[in-house]
């Protein structure tokens, strides 16, 4: 039985380094539906070891092994991890509306100009459905405009200030417009959004609408809605 921690530490390894290789190879040019099929036998490996180092790190610990129950430890922390990002992962797909574009303004969403051409070979389109609007709504009920007091020329500079600072690549910030078109990237899969900020003379302030699109998957697991909440919430405090 002295061997059991090594082999559990050995499978969460695995594991592990076939939950971290999902991205990188979707990045390389496997399908989408591939790398999630990776994670999920991750995570399958993952539960393997852990299974496994548990059952090690109590049979260790009563034998007094001690350099075996740390072993057995390690490799139940690591393929604990390799369960558990896959299954945060389906969750969340399970319990948010499986739609990959967000817009606080429902009635009249900001369109897209500039990033048009980058988004020719992508598989999401830009056309909105009605039933799109719906889930959002269902979805992300809390999304809605800002207005700010600030005119629209003081309000667009302290807009791409933020857009700058949360990591957006800016495409097109047209300041006699109030217009700024963007694309983030994540760094995990490399998935690519797309976002687009108008502000609106409203008042004697200023309205700020936001629309983030990601190129690819039926949901985004609320990494859309999330973004926009940042950056209107950031903008809303310079």
């Amino acid at each position: 039985m002295t061997v059991v921690p090594f082999i559990a530490f050995g499978l969460a390894a695995v594991g592990l380094a076939m939950l971290a290789a999902a991205g990188p190879a979707y990045r390389l040019g496997i399908s989408l539906a591939t790398a999630y099929d990776i994670m999920r036998w991750a995570a399958y490996v993952g539960l393997a070891a852990s299974l496994a180092a548990l059952v090690a790190a109590v049979l260790a610990y009563r034998g007094r092994r001690w350099f075996g129950a740390l072993v057995a430890s390690l490799a139940l922390v690591i393929g604990v991890t390799a369960v558990v990002i896959p299954f945060t992962w389906q969750r969340r797909a399970q319990s948010l509306p499986p739609i990959h574009d967000v817009t606080p303004d429902l009635e009249n969403p900001p369109a897209f100009q500039a990033v048009i051409a980058r988004r020719a070979d992508a598989p999401n389109g830009l056309d909105r459905s009605p039933l799109l609007a719906e889930l959002q709504r269902e979805g992300y009920p809390d999304l809605a405009p800002i207005t700010l007091p600030s005119r629209p020329d003081l309000t667009f500079d302290r807009a791409l200030a933020v857009a700058q600072a949360l990591g957006w690549e800016i495409v097109t910030a047209d300041k006699s417009l109030g217009r700024i078109e963007a694309t983030e990237t994540t760094r995990w899969f490399g998935f690519t959004d797309d976002v687009v900020v108008r502000l609106t003379p409203w008042g004697t302030g200023t309205r700020v609408d936001v629309r983030s699109v990601s190129r690819t998957g039926l949901g985004d697991l609320g990494r859309n809605a999330a973004r926009i909440r940042s950056f209107l919430d950031d903008l809303s405090r310079r």
